[in-house]
């Protein structure tokens, strides 16, 4: 398993921007599927972006035009460059390689994961 944490969470205003980070300690990451995933509360788990070990990227219909995924194997690090923020985009956010499906979030932020955007209107 991979060990991950997330940072670069934070509060900006609608229309600005933040980088998240996703470094993994441990295995290597280089080899994996990485998701991002959010939750804002009340809300169900949200897939939001996805890169494949040939960084073949896949985006939720919110996040295209808006988020780019991209990943820095020598840092072991998968990155989710925000951008164009809406109040919307306002969750918890959470990477895994190794969790996927409707309950990710819960089991993530069990862990001790996650990083909080917050978007001002």
């Amino acid at each position: 398993d991979h060990r991950l944490v997330e940072s670069g969470g934070g509060s900006v205003q609608a229309g600005g921007s933040l980088r998240l980070s996703c470094e993994a300690s441990g295995d290597t990451i280089g080899d994996s599927e990485v998701d991002w995933y959010r939750q804002a509360p009340g809300t169900e788990c949200e897939p939001v972006a996805t890169i494949t070990p040939h960084s073949i990227t896949n985006y939720s219909d919110s996040a295209k035009g808006r988020f780019t995924i991209f990943r820095d194997n020598a840092k072991n690090t998968v990155y989710l460059q925000l951008n164009n923020l809406k109040p919307e985009d306002t969750a918890v956010y959470y990477c895994s390689a190794d969790v996927a499906g409707p309950y990710a979030c819960d089991a993530l932020n069990s862990w001790g994961q996650g990083t909080q955007v917050t978007v001002l209107s």
